[in-house]
């Protein structure tokens, strides 16, 4: 049988009953922006998170964009983020006229490097959006020293890590502002696209408040212009049954990367770091015959997928920001040789193992 990268009809049937009361509550209701669905929603993720205020958006490149607003940043300002993730990131800088200035990634975890942080920092440096790539957290005591040390603001791009913690603080409590993603394939994802920023700031909460409805209130009195970022009621109530069960799929994932690990220690390829607090929104190898081993699996029916083929820095569209091949060569590297396999919960153990021996079997060929 195929093995596909994500299965989410399986996860869908065995919360299908929870979630079609929830659908049809929201539809008896016709109350379909914001309302009582989307704040019961924020209270869960609020609560889930550890933070005093979550404000529904509509996406989570839109939080980013809220969260960037909040903080005042445009025009004339830097933003120093990865060059080794989702377009959404340094798209949000650049949406707002500020200059996304990339900073090298580590190669074992794929998130930004702290060191080399410092190199580009200027006296334009607004605030730096590291990316918890993967499910995994960034050095978040390295990245929040260096900012607190120059007054610089820290959003966290926490798109694929919901749940993810290093010593019980989790994604989102460490900057100025955290941003999810909750797109169908996240670990906690809705019906269509949706997002949330968390902050424990009363001001930059209620700052993202205003800006998610074209920047009004009273309503059609605007002070500041922001735009249409609202969260759904549909979806607030769908991610709110979903919210309940992410703990368990999250371990799911960890005993299913735990696994691979166990069974790839023998082979030619590199896994990804391991910790008790990581969410594996992807579990990414990496060989350096990435895409011979990823066309022997798609010949074997395993779906797997490349993220992300080219670093943000080779984009055509940030041509104009000057950067050049080779200016990030651990960033490059990863886009070169990293692979990510299935990992979602609902994956069993003989998938898990026909995916090795397909591995195994590629690299066998070669020698």
């Amino acid at each position: 049988m195929p093995i596909p990268l994500l299965d989410l009809k399986a996860q869908y049937r065995t919360i299908e009953s929870e979630i079609r009361e929830a659908i049809d509550r929201v539809i008896a209701s016709q109350s379909f922006i914001l309302g009582e669905e989307v704040s019961c929603f924020e209270k869960s993720v609020a609560d889930y998170c550890g933070v005093k205020h979550a404000i529904g958006v509509s996406s989570g490149t839109d939080a980013l964009i809220v969260s960037l607003m909040a903080l005042g940043i445009g025009p004339g300002d830097e933003v120093i983020t990865s060059p080794y993730t989702f377009f959404g990131t340094a798209g949000s800088i650049f949406r707002l006229g500020a200059r996304p200035v990339f900073a090298d990634v580590e190669y074992d975890s794929f998130n930004i490097d702290p060191n080399r942080i410092q190199d580009v920092i200027t006296d334009r440096t607004k605030a730096i959006i590291p990316v918890h790539l993967f499910g995994r957290l960034a050095n978040m005591e390295a990245i929040c020293r260096i900012a607190s040390e120059l007054g610089i603001a820290v959003v966290e791009d926490a798109a694929q890590s919901i749940g993810a913690n290093h010593d019980g603080k989790k994604a989102g409590q460490f900057g100025d502002l955290g941003c999810f993603s909750f797109f169908p394939a996240k670990n906690l994802g809705c019906f269509g696209d949706g997002g949330m920023v968390v902050t424990d700031d009363d001001e930059l909460a209620d700052k993202c408040r205003i800006l998610r409805v074209h920047g009004s209130r009273p309503k059609y009195y605007h002070k500041i212009v922001g735009g249409n970022f609202r969260l759904d009621a549909l979806q607030a109530a769908i991610l709110d049954v979903k919210l309940k069960h992410l703990d368990n799929w999250n371990a799911s994932r960890r005993r299913n990367a735990a696994k691979y690990n166990e069974l790839l220690e023998s082979v030619d390829v590199k896994v990804p770091l391991y910790g008790d607090g990581d969410v594996f929104n992807q579990y990414s190898i990496k060989s350096d015959r990435r895409d011979e081993l990823q066309n022997h699996l798609s010949s074997e029916k395993i779906s797997t997928a490349i993220y992300y083929p080219l670093s943000l820095h080779e984009q055509e569209c940030f041509s104009d920001l000057g950067y050049k091949t080779g200016d990030f060569p651990v960033s490059e590297r990863c886009a070169k040789e990293s692979l990510a396999l299935p990992v979602y919960p609902e994956l069993n153990a003989e998938d898990i193992k026909c995916v090795i021996h397909c591995i195994k079997k590629s690299h066998l060929k070669s020698e």
